[in-house]
């Protein structure tokens, strides 16, 4: 009897996770409805279906087709993929606070942007004379972005792995990578001489969706399924360590392999992401939090979940960012860390912890 009560609850429970699971990819697609519609191009929801068809006014399907459906598929890819990247950082290192941003990556990232447009000279005003800030070599900003991103990681990884850090050590080199880093980038601003080099990496920093092609789009989107299906692999190793390493290392649990290497897979999704679109802060260290309140902390549900919550947030972010004071668009980095913020604390002064 007691058997069969035990796994009613079970049943129940995990029936719990899986419709909010449900529940969520559903969201994302009611939150992609609302990116495609918001901007200052007037588009009624009847002109929707046949302008991603390539179908009615021709400018009608050129707004769509080029310019918002890009937009949306890359908030897909990278909320999804910068929340997933904050889940893994904060299951393996067993702290709230490990997020991309947090761990150095995202502002390594910028100091390899301010270099490339600064230092090397990606960026300058177009010649049209309207004084607009323009990227000139934006593979070159991305590549410099990605390359100090991806070092910041392997530092970390190294000094984990050469002084046996515990997770609380990793987290700490992080920060001090991340000062580090925002020292270097100061530095750099502060010694320019072109104004408009300085400019340029301002408008890199503010986080654009709009800034990617296809050709981007589909990388990002490889990477990040590559992640995904091998955090799904290890989703029970990493509840594994929920319980404590003596529990997981007594399973046969290898945890400096799954942590590096989870790490280092993380950091990756997090370079990519972040050299491509520049910086979102927040999707990687709240969305976690959030669905963890959610469906509990059994990451067979909590990972799909924390990617499908963090598509949410970055989608209705780059919405309000480009309805609030259209026809003008604010940075959707600003607008994830001005909304995001508020609501995260607001769920952690909530207290309730959710499904376990």
């Amino acid at each position: 009897m007691a058997g069969d009560k035990n796994r009613e609850i079970y049943a129940k429970i995990t029936g719990h996770k899986k419709a909010v699971n449900l529940f969520l990819i559903a969201a994302v697609f009611v939150s992609a409805y609302l990116a495609l519609m918001a901007g200052a191009a007037d588009i009624t929801t009847g002109q929707l279906i046949p302008a991603l068809l390539g179908r009615g006014n021709e400018s009608t399907v050129m707004v769509m087709r080029n310019l918002r459906l890009p937009r949306v598929a890359a908030a897909i890819i990278a909320g999804a993929g910068l929340a997933l990247a904050g889940c893994v950082m904060q299951s393996i290192l067993q702290n709230p606070m490990a997020s991309p941003t947090t761990l150095g990556i995202a502002n390594a990232a910028a100091f390899g942007a301010n270099f490339a447009i600064i230092i090397v000279g990606a960026g300058s005003i177009i010649s049209s004379g309207t004084g607009e800030i323009v990227i000139d070599n934006p593979y070159i900003v991305t590549i410099f972005a990605l390359f100090f991103s991806l070092m910041s990681a392997v530092l970390i990884i190294i000094l984990a792995r050469t002084r046996n850090f515990s997770p609380e050590g990793i987290v700490l080199s992080g920060i001090a990578l991340n000062s580090l880093f925002s020292a270097g980038t100061m530095i750099i601003q502060y010694f320019a001489v072109d104004t408009t080099r300085v400019a340029a990496v301002l408008f890199w920093t503010f986080g654009d969706l709009g800034r990617v092609s296809w050709h981007e789009i589909s990388i990002m989107t490889v990477l990040f399924i590559a992640g995904a299906i091998y955090f799904a692999m290890n989703s029970w190793n990493y509840n594994a360590l929920d319980n404590g390493e003596e529990t997981a290392i007594s399973l046969g649990i290898k945890i400096t392999r799954i942590r590096l290497t989870s790490m280092f897979t993380a950091a990756l999704i997090t370079a990519v992401m972040v050299s491509f679109l520049g910086m979102i802060s927040f999707i990687g260290l709240a969305a976690p939090q959030i669905a963890r309140r959610i469906v509990g902390d059994d990451k067979k549900y909590l990972l799909p979940a924390s990617s499908l919550l963090g598509a949410v947030l970055l989608l209705l972010s780059d919405a309000a960012a480009r309805s609030l004071i259209s026809p003008q668009t604010l940075p959707v980095g600003a607008v994830t860390a001005f909304l995001g913020a508020p609501v995260f604390l607001f769920i952690l002064a909530k207290g309730k912890g959710g499904v376990r």
